[in-house]
């Protein structure tokens, strides 16, 4: 299975103006110091659904022990889902992960049911701010796998 896109919200938190290019530079500042100093971010990138560029976003990571990583397409708890978890649900043939220095391909699949409920608990666990994005929109947050693609 690869990522479904699941509905838009109703309610929820509105991103502050310029929001997006700060975003934009945080991927840069990561990139140029290899991740060194950001803890458990990682950068995004994927192909635009619309633009057919290269986007790419700092997202927070979760590692699983089998070397794949959770990411979770929260955006503060905004009505609508963020445009990388979008882009890389209509292109996830071109999804790549930059943890610290090493960029590498990657596939990303939707977690559902149980399998994201025990997936949620963790990552709530860990970071609580998750938890309270969820009551900000009336959205179920995507929580996506990125499995390492041995292709190159």
């Amino acid at each position: 299975m690869t990522v479904k896109i699941t509905p838009n919200g109703t309610r929820g938190f509105k991103a502050p103006r310029g929001f997006r290019p700060l975003a934009r530079l945080h991927a840069r500042i990561y990139k140029l110091v290899g991740g060194r100093g950001h803890g458990n971010m990682v950068v995004l990138t994927t192909l635009g659904s619309r633009s057919g560029l290269e986007r790419s976003s700092t997202v927070a990571s979760f590692p699983e022990g089998d070397g794949t990583r959770l990411v979770v397409a929260s955006m503060g708890g905004e009505a609508r889902h963020p445009s990388w978890y979008v882009n890389l649900a209509k292109n996830p043939d071109h999804v790549f992960l930059q943890v610290g220095g090493e960029r590498f391909r990657v596939r990303p699949t939707s977690l559902h049911g149980a399998e994201r409920a025990t997936a949620w608990k963790r990552i709530t666990s860990e970071a609580s701010n998750f938890a309270e994005y969820q009551t900000k929109t009336d959205r179920e947050i995507p929580v996506v796998r990125l499995t390492r693609d041995s292709a190159k």
